[in-house]
């Protein structure tokens, strides 16, 4: 029988009922501790009083008008960002996907109210993940997204992770109008971009004109123990992607950009019938007031140093299940010998909730409010996931 659901996941036998905080109840009652958030979605973990408030309050009051109108949610929400980031101006939409979407768009647009309509190449790099538009696979190119999705759309150059001198080659070519690229790589395996990478690149961008777009889709809202990811190298791009945390579950994108780098989108250049409606943008604005308050991003950092350091001990417990830790604040990732999804697979018997990626890679992604003592317990949880390997390895 064909399911009534497009069948384009992979997906656990495991059926999710009700959220705590840290906690997930499956429909036959167990609890599992979750160490995924949703792919970094519920940045303030499941149910949080003040969120459930704001959706309540607003959905009593008015759900969506459209953009014909002016939206005086979305202009609150839009004036947290520009208070709190560099940005000038912001656009909301739905997702991650969409906010690429428009991040090319205005990098071509902006090239061609400057009357420089041939500088439409943006350089990404390998390993990169935009999201599952067109657009998007075509930025990123890596095989499993693209396969059988073709002819892609033009105008990207795709680069080696790393390579500095193919990065400055390219660069200088005079079709190039930007850069897009992600702080932290999330889908390829948690990969850090080095802080001095950062720098290189905004000085990079300045010395031939070029745009800087950073996808904070994944790392940003807090997940790296500053607001935003970029702000660890103390530089500002001229455009970002956000979504996944800023909505903390209620689905959320937006783009911030520069009033330069925007001046090309004029009316009726972009749009989106639901994006910044009042529900979503009353309930990103209480996230936003809740990850920006006085010492949450102190007790993330706290958080993150702690959970690195039982992770670190869990490596060294278990060297032939694991083999390092890597990733930034509370975006942390397991790099394994075994294969990643065994070791999900194992959490899953042990009621711990975990995230497979690229390279061999399991992703640690809490909630920024968990405790330190729900770090301990998933630790001890994935502890007995590790045992439980090792005894099937020996007894094969």
């Amino acid at each position: 029988m064909i399911s009534p659901v497009l069948p384009s996941y992979s997906r656990a036998n495991l059926s999710f009922v009700k959220g705590e905080g840290s906690w997930m109840i499956e429909a036959d009652g167990r609890r599992f501790l979750d160490f995924t958030s949703g792919i970094a979605v519920l940045a303030l973990g499941h149910g949080h009083p003040k969120v459930v408030e704001t959706l309540k309050a607003q959905a009593e009051k008015l759900w969506h008008t459209s953009n014909l109108y002016q939206v005086p949610e979305q202009i609150a929400l839009a004036e947290r960002l520009v208070d709190h980031t560099f940005a000038d101006t912001v656009f909301f939409c739905n997702s991650g996907t969409e906010a690429a979407e428009l991040a090319i768009k205005m990098a071509r647009k902006y090239r061609d109210a400057n009357g420089e309509p041939e500088r439409t190449t943006i350089l990404t790099f390998e390993g990169a993940f935009h999201g599952r538009s067109m657009a998007a696979i075509s930025a990123a190119g890596t095989e499993k997204l693209v396969k059988g999705f073709g002819p892609l759309l033009p105008g990207f150059r795709h680069l080696p992770f790393g390579d500095h001198d193919a990065l400055r080659a390219a660069a200088a070519e005079p079709d190039v109008g930007a850069i897009m690229v992600e702080p932290v790589q999330g889908e390829s395996g948690i990969r850090p971009l080095p802080d001095v990478c950062l720098k290189g690149l905004r000085d990079l961008c300045d010395e031939h004109g070029l745009l800087l777009i950073l996808d904070e889709i994944q790392c940003g809202m807090g997940r790296t123990g500053k607001l935003f990811a970029h702000e660890w190298a103390g530089i500002t791009p001229d455009i970002m992607l956000v979504a996944k945390g800023i909505g903390g579950g209620f689905p959320l994108g937006a783009l911030l950009a520069t009033e330069e780098a925007a001046k090309g989108m004029t009316a009726g250049t972009h749009g989106s019938t639901y994006g910044g409606n009042p529900l979503g943008c009353a309930v990103g604005a209480t996230v936003m007031d809740e990850i920006t308050s006085d010492g949450f991003l102190d007790a993330v950092n706290r958080k993150a140093g702690y959970l690195r350091q039982r992770l670190e001990g869990l490596v060294d417990a278990h060297p032939d299940i694991f083999e390092t830790v890597r990733g930034s604040g509370l975006m942390l990732g397991l790099k394994c010998k075994v294969t990643n999804l065994d070791v999900v697979s194992a959490g899953y018997e042990q009621g711990l909730l975990s995230v497979p990626a690229g390279d061999n890679v399991v992703r640690i992604l809490p909630a920024l409010t968990i405790t330190e003592e729900e770090i301990g317990e998933g630790i001890s949880r994935l502890d007995a996931a590790a045992i439980a390997l090792e005894n099937r390895a020996a007894a094969e």
